[in-house]
């Protein structure tokens, strides 16, 4: 049975609003956290119970913004979900953005309407689309999904 998968037309950016890390301090699964309202950056470990908290508030050339990053970009830390793939990387962050990939690459039918030019499969590098990848990221994703 072939499976189907119709491109929701998501960005990246759905997926920012909490990211995977690895912690710091003892490199077990941590999680990263963006509040745009609050203006802040929060990382949190359920394992060690690390916690750091930034302000997004920039003032560049005494001109106040709200930098908007993914979360993990704000403290320096490393996806939880990535794992080598030939010469590249494959990386996901965090468990909706790895199941929505699965569902892509897994797929043998793969529907894109009404693209625009900006959605999260349009912008994946080409080895994510390739065919004969797909077996090897798919093991990788149920290797991630294990971790």
């Amino acid at each position: 049975m072939s499976t189907r998968f119709t491109d929701q037309n998501k960005v990246l950016s759905d997926f920012e609003k909490e990211v995977w890390v690895i912690c710091a301090v003892c490199s077990k699964k941590a999680i990263a956290k963006l509040d745009v309202d609050q203006k802040k950056a929060q990382l949190f470990c359920t394992n060690c119970g690390t916690h750091r908290q930034t302000s997004t508030e920039v003032s560049p050339y005494g001109i106040k913004g709200n930098l908007r990053l993914a979360p993990h970009r704000y403290f320096e830390v490393e996806l939880w979900l990535q794992h080598p793939f030939k010469n590249e990387v494959f990386y996901a962050l965090n468990g909706e953005h790895l199941d929505y990939l699965e569902q892509y690459i897994g797929a043998d039918l793969r529907e894109h309407k009404n693209r625009t030019h900006f959605t999260l499969l349009e912008k994946l590098p080409k080895f994510y689309h390739e065919a004969k990848n797909r077996k090897g990221l798919l093991a990788i994703i149920q290797k991630l999904k294990r971790k």
